[in-house]
């Protein structure tokens, strides 16, 4: 079988980068066929030269609004398609899951979309919410099948009419394990804070610093892997907060593994989410995940068991939960055991991949009936 999947960004390391290259090295491992269509020139493209997964890279696809670029980027899709023939497309992140899916419906393909956190999901801008609705809406026509990556997300669909409920699916993301070398030791000193996420919008770092200026007087310090387009603004904010020294930003990083293992407790603020990649590796990793209640992320995080879920947007009691977790590495060793053994009973890769398997050769079947 000749899949072929289709992204918007190669210039960051996100859940569906991540998604992608482990779904691909696994059907490439199984005997079938997989291909990547990407926009723009980005590290994750080393990534897939690193794996041995074909790619094309499309020019015109971009994540901003642009007719000309759309239009263009969908006429290069509809050629790839062609082209390569798949037996099924699966599309991510919305421009391309937009375009991938009107294209492959064009050519009579089935195409899966999956959702790894709606763009009018809570906590995006409402103007923006009301956009993307009316899009995913319309777009949604176009889907044989539609995978949502948490119920939280699945749940908001329906609600929001946007689809039907049969045409959906939740599969939660999965991920391979590690060796026992990357697992972390909870009882380092001082112990290591951090964060794996992009610096933009979505990703409220400023809470994070926030909520640190006020244990300034206790022992830590913070990493932060990400690159984006307000890292230096938040290196600044740092500064301004008394805690920069503390503070080390590692940008695009291609080891987050090592960093995890390394670190003590991971956070994750967020405005919005899906069902976030990070706090599974952190899990994997045996650390104790504070993060943000938003999106799916209740879904993973297992209140005051494997971690603690933030109020969106309450730096007060952040900075009470990371407080504790910073003075107690028996705390930190409990939760962090307690969120390995709940990332292997339930968010292992082969969990994913059975699902995700099982609904390919479902949609490809029918095809041919």
């Amino acid at each position: 079988m000749h899949i072929v999947y289709v992204l918007t960004r190669s210039d960051t390391r996100g859940g569906a980068q991540v998604h992608v290259r482990d779904v691909a090295c696994e059907l490439v491992k199984r005997g079938h066929e997989v291909t990547v269509l990407i926009g723009g020139e980005g590290p994750f493209l080393r990534e897939l030269e690193q794996y041995g997964i074909p790619y094309h890279v499309v020019p015109s696809l971009h994540r901003e609004i642009s007719f000309r670029k759309d239009v263009i980027a969908f006429f290069s899709l509809m050629r790839l398609f062609r082209r390569l023939q798949p037996a099924l497309v699966c599309v991510h992140t919305s421009k391309a899951g937009v375009l991938g899916r009107v294209a492959a419906w064009c050519l009579r393909l089935p195409v899966v979309f999956t959702v790894h956190g709606w763009a009018f999901s809570e906590g995006v801008p409402p103007r923006l919410r009301r956009k993307y609705r009316k899009i995913e809406k319309i777009a949604a026509f176009f889907a044989s099948k539609i995978v949502t990556v948490s119920e939280y997300d699945r749940g908001l669909a329906i609600r929001e009419k946007v689809v039907k409920p049969e045409k959906t699916i939740t599969i939660h993301n999965g991920i391979p394990d590690v060796s026992p070398t990357q697992l972390s030791d909870p009882f380092l000193h001082p112990p290591q804070l951090v964060m794996v996420a992009r610096f933009d919008y979505q990703k409220d770092y400023s809470l994070l610093f926030k909520a640190l200026s006020l244990l300034r007087d206790l022992e830590w310090n913070l990493v932060c892997v990400g690159d984006g387009p307000l890292l230096e603004s938040m290196k600044e904010e740092a500064k301004v907060l008394g805690i920069g020294d503390r503070v080390q930003f590692l940008g695009f990083c291609e080891d987050v593994e090592g960093v995890l293992a390394s670190s003590q407790i991971f956070v994750l603020t967020s405005r919005w989410e899906g069902f976030p990649i990070s706090i599974l590796e952190a899990m994997r990793a045996g650390l104790p995940v504070v993060a943000s209640d938003v999106g799916g992320c209740k879904e993973s995080v297992v209140e005051g068991e494997t971690g603690y879920l933030i109020p969106r947007g309450d730096h007060m009691v952040l900075a009470e939960r990371l407080r504790e977790l910073i003075l107690d590495p028996g705390k930190r060793a409990r939760m962090g055991r307690a969120g390995r053994e709940r990332f292997v009973a339930h968010f292992t890769f082969d969990h994913m991949m059975k699902k995700l398997l099982d609904l390919y050769m479902e949609l490809t079947e029918s095809r041919h009936e």
